[in-house]
């Protein structure tokens, strides 16, 4: 009869707690959230996570805080999401570094994708290959032809290891089977600066920070990095590197947002329904659109299509890395 007795108590309990779990989970959020981003504030990724969460607030009817954690090309920012208690409260949003820190960097504070759940993707954006306004080539036929003539003629600038303008700089290179001198600064904004300059030659930029600078003739362009054209009126104009001889040529730079492993799927599947219906908020589209930024509509922006997307990214990037012998400690 104890037995018996015994077996109800703790079966009382077990409901109990699983009421409260429920109730917990029912509730989120009941505090604000925090996005970090692993980057200083004003760049691309900070704009980004801004605009998301804004809209991720309308949703959600909570506070959304975007926090500056930068440092180690993104990695110190990212290590912090993967070691918050896994309660949703603290998300990462990250770039195509996320896929590529597993290879660039010899030793990371975290297990890669392994440490996150993938909430989905957000979106994605073509580079520029953009020059000095001084460079004597007109077009990227032009340019690679003055490239090849004398291969250590010319620099590439770079927002740092693990940046975006670092990683399709990578892949041009790889693409064009050549090797161009690498400038490493500290950031897009003094890189672009040098550029405009004319310290720098070269530098592949995201298309969010180019199109001032195209649209004031403050550079030159020579093409967009995406599969297809650009309607942008500033690069309508530009051609794919892939129509400009550099076969299956595409490098996006996209941005997903994923929390703690660990974190309940009750809580995982709120943020996920927060995340689609702000990829659906019309505000959020048309600044978005403005800068050449495409909002991701199809499988990516669901959990398991956002990690075997990222898995993919992470098998791709590898071979380049490799094959570059660019590597960071």
């Amino acid at each position: 009869m104890k037995n018996i007795r015994r077996r109800w108590v703790l079966t009382g309990v077990a409901m109990a707690l699983g009421a409260g779990m429920t109730a917990a989970h029912a509730e989120f959020p009941d505090k604000p959230v925090t996005l970090i981003v692993p980057f200083a504030a004003g760049g691309p990724s900070d704009k980004i996570a801004r605009d998301l969460g804004e809209a991720l607030r309308k949703k959600l009817n909570q506070t959304v805080i975007v926090e500056n954690v930068g440092g180690a090309g993104g990695t110190l920012g990212t290590a912090r999401v993967a070691k918050a208690p896994p309660d949703g409260y603290t998300l990462l949003v990250r770039h195509i570094g996320f896929a590529t820190a597993p290879s660039l960097y010899r030793k990371l504070p975290y297990k890669g994708v392994d440490d996150f759940a993938c909430l989905g993707l957000i979106n994605e954006a073509p580079s520029t290959l953009i020059g000095k306004p001084t460079l004597p080539a007109r077009t990227f036929d032009e340019l690679r032809k003055y490239i090849a003539a004398d291969p250590g003629r010319l620099n590439l600038a770079h927002a740092g290891v693990g940046s975006a303008s670092q990683l399709c700089g990578l892949m041009l290179q790889a693409a064009m089977k050549t090797t161009i001198t690498s400038v490493p600064y500290k950031g897009t904004g003094p890189a672009m600066t040098d550029l405009m300059g004319g310290q720098v030659d070269l530098m592949c930029e995201q298309a969010t920070n180019a199109v001032p600078q195209i649209e004031g003739g403050k550079v030159k362009a020579y093409a967009v990095t995406s599969a297809q054209r650009m309607t942008l009126p500033a690069l309508a104009n530009l051609p794919t590197l892939a129509e400009s001889g550099l076969k299956d040529f595409s490098v996006t730079v996209w941005h997903g947002l994923y929390a703690p492993k660990d974190t309940p799927a009750p809580v995982l599947r709120k943020l996920n329904d927060a995340l689609k219906a702000a990829l659906k908020d019309p505000d959020l589209i048309k600044r978005s659109e403005a800068l050449g930024i495409t909002v991701i509509t199809d499988g990516r922006v669901e959990p398991a299509g956002h990690r075997h997307f990222v898995e993919t990214e992470v098998a791709r990037w590898k071979k380049v890395i490799e094959a570059s012998g660019s590597y960071a400690d």
